[in-house]
C-alpha cells in the first residue's frame, strides 16, 4: 500500500474501479428492493449529503497537508544548497591541504545530494545513501583534524558551516519520511466507497456511465494528493534547481 502511493495514476485507477464498483453494487442493492416513499429519499438526502460534505472535508484536509510537505522539501531543497555553498566559501579559510581536500569533498557531496534529488522514490538509493555519508564522515574528520591543530574563533566558523551541512542532509530525509499516513488514507478509501455505495444505492436514471462522475472526479483528487504528497514519485517532483545551480556556479571557479 505504502508504494501505491508512488504511482499516483496507478492509484488513481486503481481507485476509479473500485469507486466505480462500489456505485455499481450500491444500485444491484437498490434494484432488488422495493421503491422507496418520498419522506425515505429525503432522508437518504440529508445522509447522502452529510456523507459527501464529510468527504470533501477529508480530501480538502488531505491536500493541504500534502502541499504544506511539499513546501517544507522545496524550503529544506533552498536551506542545503545555502548551506553547501556557505560552507564551501568558508572552507577557503582552512589551510592547505586541507583546503582544497574539504571543497574537494564538498563538490563531490553536492553531486550526490543532487542525485539523491533526481532518483525516482522507489528506485534503491542504498549505494547513494552509503557515499554520502562516507563523503559526510571524510568532510568531517577534515574539519575536526584542522581545528584541533588551529583551535581558533575563525576555524570555529567552519566547524558550524560543517555542522550545519550535515543537519540539513538530516532535516531534508526527515522531510522526505513526513508524508500522510497510511490510516489517514484508508479512511479517506473508506468514506469515498460508502459515498459512492449511496450514490448508486440512491440513483433513479438506469444509465450506469453516469454513475462515473463523482468515481472519477473523486480518483483526480486521489491523484493530485498523492502527487504532490510523494518527494519523488510522480509528476510533481521538486527539481534541485538551487543544488544545479550551485553546482553550475562552483564550476567556474
Amino acid at each position: 500500500m505504502e508504494q501505491l502511493m508512488n504511482f499516483p495514476v496507478l492509484l488513481c485507477i486503481c481507485s476509479l474501479l473500485c469507486l466505480w464498483a462500489s456505485a455499481q453494487l450500491g444500485a444491484f442493492v437498490r434494484g432488488r428492493m422495493l421503491a422507496a416513499d418520498e419522506r425515505e429519499r429525503e432522508e437518504f438526502g440529508t445522509l447522502l449529503g452529510a456523507t459527501l460534505t464529510l468527504l470533501g472535508l477529508l480530501i480538502g484536509f488531505s491536500f493541504s497537508m500534502a502541499v504544506s510537505r511539499y513546501d517544507l522539501r522545496k524550503a529544506y531543497e533552498e536551506e542545503e544548497a545555502n548551506a553547501i555553498g556557505t560552507e564551501y566559501v568558508r572552507a577557503g579559510l582552512l589551510p592547505e591541504p586541507a583546503r582544497t581536500r574539504v571543497q574537494a569533498l564538498l563538490v563531490s557531496y553536492l553531486n550526490l545530494r543532487i542525485q539523491r534529488y533526481e532518483s525516482h522514490a522507489v528506485e534503491d538509493t542504498s549505494t547513494l545513501a552509503a557515499n554520502t555519508a562516507r563523503l559526510q564522515n571524510e568532510m568531517w574528520n577534515e574539519i575536526e583534524n584542522a581545528a584541533a591543530i588551529n583551535p581558533n574563533p575563525v576555524m570555529a566558523t567552519v566547524v558550524v558551516g560543517m555542522n550545519d551541512v550535515l543537519n540539513r542532509q538530516g532535516y531534508t530525509q526527515a522531510a522526505r519520511w513526513n508524508r500522510i499516513p497510511l490510516p489517514a488514507w484508508a479512511l479517506m478509501a473508506a468514506i469515498a466507497l460508502f459515498c459512492n455505495f449511496l450514490i448508486g444505492f440512491g440513483a433513479r436514471l438506469s444509465g450506469r456511465l453516469k454513475l462515473l462522475i463523482v468515481p472519477l472526479a473523486v480518483s483526480i483528487s486521489f491523484l493530485l494528493i498523492a502527487d504532490i504528497d510523494s518527494p519523488q514519485g510522480g509528476l510533481i517532483r521538486i527539481f534541485p534547481q538551487n543544488l544545479q545551480a550551485l553546482a553550475d556556479s562552483l564550476k567556474t571557479q
